[in-house]
């Protein structure tokens, strides 16, 4: 039985960036996570242990520092471009690049109710991701960009409800007209390639997608999470035109009502304890049909 190296890929995983602007008295901070991930004429480093077209990950760090610097990081979406183009571009074994990056939200520390010029606080676990993956094989350059969100927490005290589900020998859940519906949503979307090469204000276009996550989620009458999905999903291609997929992932962060009458208390429907685990796990991916699927782009 033949047996071969089927894949490989390599890269330098979470290279913690920090970039200050100190060009004016009031700074900036863009705090990242970068991570490169390299494809091309790398088989004879597995084959042979030959490393002489194999570019160090350290070499990898330095390049995402030096970049940071450069380009000053402006957008993360520009950012993990101008990576992945340099690698593709500069380094000829290099025949796809890939980088990820997650930024971190800081806000601005308030001193006798007046923000503060260099001190921040962490604002939240919500964090921005962005994703650049440039590729050269077969002679076409293809770029693909993703912009996305992770740990966006989300809680509603009314407007959901869950019935009508398939019942068997196991179930044991009730139906409820009236729930507490929870989620800490993970969206990652995809622009079209011509949006990108026309360029357009990414900043923007991820609020605006963000703000029809939230908008979706708050307003909607829920009939089950994988309704909710959906119409978020839509909503914000149909905001956005540049981005053309967007998938989703929510787990749902159960709220169990708890039974205080029993303790003489009345009981109001008002107190739940909060089920960390285990939680159902709820995937959706949302598509303009226009335009055609990309998998090279989320591999």
């Amino acid at each position: 039985m033949p047996i071969v190296l089927a894949d490989h890929r390599y890269g330098k995983a979470e290279n913690r960036v920090v970039r200050f602007r100190r060009d004016t008295a009031r700074h900036e901070v863009v705090d990242l996570n970068v991570t490169t991930t390299l494809r091309g004429d790398f088989a004879d480093a597995y084959l042979h242990g030959d490393q002489s077209k194999v570019l160090p990950t350290d070499s990898q760090k330095n390049t995402a520092f030096a970049y940071a610097a450069a380009d000053g990081a402006t957008t993360v979406e520009g950012y993990a471009l101008a990576l992945a183009r340099h690698f593709v571009d500069d380094v000829a074994p290099v025949s796809a690049a890939r980088v990820d990056v997650e930024a971190y939200p800081w806000t601005r520390a308030r001193v006798g109710g007046v923000e503060h010029d260099h001190t921040w606080v962490r604002s939240g676990a919500e964090v921005r991701t962005a994703a650049a993956v440039v590729s050269d094989e077969g002679g076409a350059r293809v770029v693909h960009l993703l912009a996305g969100l992770e740990d966006l927490t989300l809680l509603k005290s009314t407007g959901s409800q869950f019935r009508g589900f398939l019942v068997d020998e196991y179930t044991t859940l009730p139906e409820t007209d009236d729930r507490v519906l929870a989620t800490s949503l993970e969206a990652t979307w995809r622009y079209a390639p011509a949006a990108v090469a026309a360029g357009f204000d990414v900043d923007a276009a991820h609020a605006a997608v963000r703000e029809a996550l939230v908008e979706q989620f708050a307003t909607l009458h829920s009939l089950a999470l994988q309704q909710t999905l959906w119409h978020m999903g839509r909503c914000a291609l149909e905001r956005v035109p540049e981005a053309v997929e967007i998938r989703l992932t929510a787990p749902n962060k159960h709220h169990v009502g708890y039974d205080v009458a029993r303790f003489g208390v009345p009981d109001r429907g008002e107190v739940f304890h909060a089920d960390d685990r285990p939680y159902g796990l709820i995937r959706a991916v949302v598509a303009d049909d226009e335009f055609p699927a990309a998998p090279e782009a989320w591999a």
